[in-house]
């Protein structure tokens, strides 16, 4: 193979591997993927999982107890700038996902992964830092919940399920 047949090989190769990274890239984009519902974890390629016991992100409401059908605001809170994440409330008692989410920020949108609306994601790309939701309880009890959220900082670099305190479902004996 000459030098010139060499060259081309390369940049066409070089080419096709920055085509294909680039749609991985544009397809989350838009917001997580269905396929991230179980577990909360971005499906990119070789992305490099963080401790979700980080000190910059934090999930938390005002509220310690809710009562069936009440809304909780839920604020995720950082000291730095993140591209995508996924929220979701689950049960403490089975880990379903529960609830819906009723009030959202913009660059959000929100993603049926078992009911409509239980879970929300970024619908953009652009920076984030500290957001604001309201989550509906079911109408029916359902026990404690956590809320949980993954944040991703970048293509390659994201924590998994970082978690809130827990909120007690009011009136259970």
């Amino acid at each position: 193979m000459e030098d010139g047949e060499r060259a081309h090989t390369a940049i066409v190769g070089w080419a096709c591997m920055t085509l294909c990274l680039v749609s991985y890239a544009a397809a989350f984009s838009q917001g997580a993927s269905l396929s991230a519902c179980t577990d909360m974890m971005p499906r990119h390629l070789r992305v490099q999982l963080h401790s979700s016991n980080n000190n910059y992100v934090t999930v938390h409401t005002n509220m310690s107890f809710y009562f069936p059908g009440d809304k909780v605001p839920v604020t995720v809170r950082s000291t730095r700038d993140y591209m995508g994440f996924m929220l979701q409330a689950r049960k403490m008692s089975n880990n379903e996902i529960a609830g819906t989410f009723i009030f959202l920020p913009p660059g959000s949108k929100l993603l049926t992964c078992f009911e409509d609306g239980d879970t929300v994601t970024h619908s953009d790309k652009s920076l984030k830092r500290n957001l604001s939701f309201v989550w509906k309880a079911p109408d029916q009890p359902i026990g404690d919940i956590k809320f949980f959220i993954s944040i991703v900082q970048s293509y390659f670099v994201y924590w998994a399920k970082i978690e809130s305190a827990v909120v007690a479902q009011g009136g259970q004996n």
